[in-house]
């Protein structure tokens, strides 16, 4: 089982963080990008200052730049970190590409589908050209012409975050990997089943998708109480993380067995009764979906996630400051190691 740990929020932090991590054994390190910093710039100072870690995006926003651009900033990364990067991307939703971007958020699957083709005609050294539905290169009646990067060709591994059924298709069909979440082990095939037929569609298979899965993980004797405040958490991502008619990880815990519970927090939340969508969400949600409990628990946890195919782990760590972060991670690490050996 790979430990991989979410940065920190801030680039100078991180970049302290980051180092101690690798020196504690984790095996990756993910950047975010949501309306704050963007997740590429601070890969660039970590593979500078780290020497083994691997280093993704998680995720850069699709339609948040040019594929040219996004083949370009992955292709330095690669050069600059010895290989260890890993381009993850997302579609993101309306409100943050509409809101945040000023970018229609319309057909987003082949969005991804296209983007991928010409990152990959870039990074190969392939002459780019692509007659898609969303991009044509060159731009047709215009002076351009088609071109080949003046980069060394490299392999850059992708990583696609999906959540809905036509996006984890085509994470099985194109994609080195996946990056999950709002994921239960006792129902991974919601999101396996549709991984293993868009696979099959390129004579793959899922093992030849890296399944990694986020999580947050609280080493904790208290587990009702983490249990209900990591829950509480979750009424943000029902009532706010997309609108009424279009929320991606609403639909993912429906499809779970939660129809009913997402329903109600959402309904909740947009009256404006905050207090009472957070009580809502059901403790179970907390538990599962995160790493939390004693060290036996945690166990527990982490084999249960090695069982259901899951290839590696993406950590949100508790703490309220660095060392207690570190000190979690170490503490995951060592129980991670033990699991590992049982193999």
């Amino acid at each position: 089982m790979k430990i991989g740990i979410a940065t920190l929020p801030t680039t100078r932090a991180a970049v302290d963080f980051v180092v101690e991590a690798e020196r504690l054994g984790v095996d990756s390190v993910w950047v975010p990008e949501f309306w704050s910093y963007d997740a590429l710039t601070p890969i660039g100072a970590l593979a500078i200052a780290t020497e083994r870690v691997q280093l993704g995006t998680g995720i850069v926003q699709l339609g948040s730049r040019s594929p040219a651009v996004l083949a370009m900033s992955a292709m330095s990364l690669q050069d600059l970190s010895d290989g260890r990067f890993t381009l993850g991307i997302g579609t993101s939703g309306p409100q943050v590409m509409e809101g945040w971007h000023g970018v229609p958020f319309s057909r987003p699957i082949q969005r991804t589908r296209e983007t991928i083709e010409i990152i990959r005609q870039v990074t190969s050294g392939e002459r780019v050209a692509l007659d898609g539905e969303i991009y044509q290169l060159p731009l047709p009646g215009g002076e351009g012409k088609s071109l080949r990067s003046a980069a060394r060709p490299c392999h850059v591994p992708i990583y696609i975050a999906s959540l809905g059924p036509a996006n984890l298709r085509l994470t099985g069909e194109l994609a080195d990997g996946w990056i999950g979440n709002s994921f239960f082990c006792d129902t991974a095939d919601a999101f396996f089943d549709e991984i293993e037929s868009g696979a099959r569609r390129t004579k793959r298979s899922i093992d030849d998708v890296d399944l990694t899965v986020s999580v947050s993980c609280e080493i904790t004797d208290d587990v009702e109480e983490a249990g209900r405040r990591h829950a509480a958490g979750y009424a943000f991502t029902f009532g706010a993380m997309g609108s009424a008619s279009v929320n991606f990880y609403n639909n993912a815990f429906a499809r779970q067995g939660f129809t009913d519970d997402v329903a109600e927090v959402q309904r909740l939340w947009l009256s404006g009764d905050r207090e009472a969508a957070a009580a809502r969400v059901p403790i179970e949600i907390g538990l599962e979906t995160n790493l939390i409990g004693p060290p036996d628990e945690i166990r527990r946890r982490l084999r249960q996630y090695r069982s259901c195919g899951v290839n590696g782990l993406r950590v949100n760590l508790s703490g309220e400051t660095i060392d207690d972060q570190l000190g979690c991670l170490g503490q995951l690490l060592e129980l991670a190691a033990e699991i590992s050996s049982e193999e």
